[in-house]
């Protein structure tokens, strides 16, 4: 994802974590569509405004499923998805801040 970034590439940055969990795993420029919520994938293609947009999901860690379940709930659905393993966690190991 660094490479993402810094290649000023056109993406979508979700964090696939409920609300009171976004706050501790923000990585910059990420916005919040929890998967637990209704309406998972509506949201995410209202936000990219397209399919064919990259949409990049993370969690916390290795140890959260949830982008996992993310990615493959917008992949069935047609999405052009990439999940981020390792999520927060990973990013931060990496050096980079968490937004806050």
């Amino acid at each position: 994802m660094k490479t993402l970034k810094a290649e000023n590439k056109d993406f979508l940055l979700v964090n696939t974590l409920d609300a009171k969990h976004f706050a501790q795993t923000r990585i910059p420029d990420s916005i919040n569509i929890p998967l637990s919520q209704g309406g998972f994938t509506d949201k995410v293609l209202n936000t990219a405004g397209s399919k064919q947009k990259l949409v990049v999901v993370y969690c916390a860690s290795d140890d959260c499923d949830s982008s996992t379940k993310a990615a493959k709930e917008l992949d069935d659905a047609g999405f052009n998805v990439a999940d981020y393993e390792g999520g927060a966690a990973a990013w931060k190991a990496s050096g980079e801040p968490l937004a806050v």
